[in-house]
């Protein structure tokens, strides 16, 4: 079974490279490049000598399916992500779908067919680092996209109807009664379960997330001739929230993080006080009342804090995910898995957003983390250990097992 872990990494490493990536320097593969059709296209050859049937639906997603011990049987969807963000690791999103044909594959080499079948899913847009919106074609398999979502165009100026037919995009629905789960592996982008020494650990959910844009207005002025105290200083102010946004989440539980990604000072210059500047925030916890809670409280010393100043304040909220439990009969199908594999049961919630809270609006749903060296992702270093790899096989081909034990083959 070693032989399975290794190669679902050595095949993620095969995809890090060109043709598989858009460009020479690092691996970056958006949605519908000329390097997403040639991942595909290798991804079809392993699924086809995996023993599945492949085919691509109008989302342009790439799916696999072994069949189960009575045709058109509804499936068990493993997936995970085939796109990256810009300058990536390795393993976020392929390295999922890589353990999903290495489950088909050991299934089908030893003869063995479920009650069920089982499909692999390659999503094409989950990063969202192409297009402005992610998770694009879970939503479409889902049922839960917003037709108006798909008129957008990327930073060139292409739009995603020049290079797909979206009046047919929807097509790429499944009803409910064809699928049995979804279950998604995927590698932890956190140090926890390094911290316990553990390859492998059960998600409880998918943390709630909050967006939001805020822009500070000051005043300008010469950077010479302003006093101090006389300053009204957009970035100073900013400065200050983005601290105090940073202290509210150290002072919560071990679940709720804030995060400001993206900062702009408009018409900055070294010589200028500025008069203008906005940044984005990002907070997100396990329960949407922790989160909302925790914003409040943000917001509210942002507030403060740009009364104080003399400051002028905007906030506009642009995202809000609700918290995506996973099914708790799942879980435990899971951590008994787990346990089969002498290694110890383990929970965590995921402070990332993945395909498994979208498609949790079609099914029950249920993710397997995977150890990743320092916790580190989105990002060249990412590593997994081959050997944690192999124990995640062991885990989903034990979860599957006990899964068709469960189904009445009447």
């Amino acid at each position: 079974m070693v032989e399975g872990g290794f190669r679902a990494v050595s095949r993620c490493d095969e995809l890090a490279l060109p043709p598989f990536s858009d460009g020479a320097d690092g691996l970056t593969r958006t949605y519908l490049s000329s390097a997403y059709y040639a991942a595909q296209g290798k991804l079809a050859q392993w699924m086809a000598e995996a023993g599945m049937s492949v085919r691509r639906d109008a989302a342009m997603n790439l799916i696999g399916r072994y069949e189960g011990t009575a045709p058109d049987a509804p499936a068990l969807i493993i997936g995970s992500h085939l796109d990256s963000v810009r300058n990536a690791g390795h393993y976020d999103g392929p390295f999922g779908i890589m353990l999903g044909i290495e489950v088909v594959t050991a299934l089908s080499s030893a003869g063995v067919q479920m009650p069920f079948a089982v499909e692999v899913y390659a999503f094409g847009d989950e990063e969202g680092s192409r297009f402005p919106a992610a998770m694009l074609t879970s939503r479409a398999v889902a049922g839960t996209l917003d037709l108006a979502t798909l008129e957008v165009a990327d930073r060139d100026g292409v739009k995603l109807a020049e290079l797909v037919d979206i009046a047919a995009y929807p097509t790429a629905r499944r009803s409910p009664d064809s699928v049995v789960a979804y279950l998604e592996a995927h590698i932890e982008q956190g140090p926890v379960l390094e911290a316990e020494g553990l390859a492998v650990g059960t998600v409880t959910g998918i943390a709630a997330q909050l967006r939001f844009e805020i822009e500070v207005g000051g005043t300008a002025g010469h950077a010479g001739t302003t006093a101090m105290d006389l300053r009204r200083d957009a970035v100073a102010g900013m400065a200050q929230m983005v601290l105090a946004a940073e202290s509210v989440a150290k002072a919560g539980p071990v679940d709720l993080v804030a995060t400001v990604g993206v900062v702009k000072v408009h018409l900055g210059a070294a010589n200028v006080v500025s008069g203008k500047c906005s940044f984005t925030l990002d907070v997100r916890a396990g329960a949407a009342t922790r989160r909302d809670a925790a914003a409040d409280e943000i917001l509210r010393l942002f507030r403060e804090i740009a009364n104080t100043r003399d400051l002028c304040l905007s906030v506009r909220k642009v995202h809000d995910l609700p918290a995506s439990p996973c099914d708790p009969a799942l879980m435990d199908l899971l951590d008994k898995a787990t346990g089969a594999t002498s290694q110890t049961p383990y929970r965590l919630v995921s402070g990332a957003g993945h395909d498994a809270m979208i498609m949790a609006a079609l099914c029950p749903t249920a993710m397997l983390f995977i150890r990743c060296r320092g916790g580190v992702s989105h990002n060249p270093a990412e590593h997994v250990d081959p050997a944690d790899a192999d124990v995640a096989l062991r885990v989903m081909l034990g979860f599957i097992e006990q899964l068709g034990a469960t189904i009445d083959p009447a």
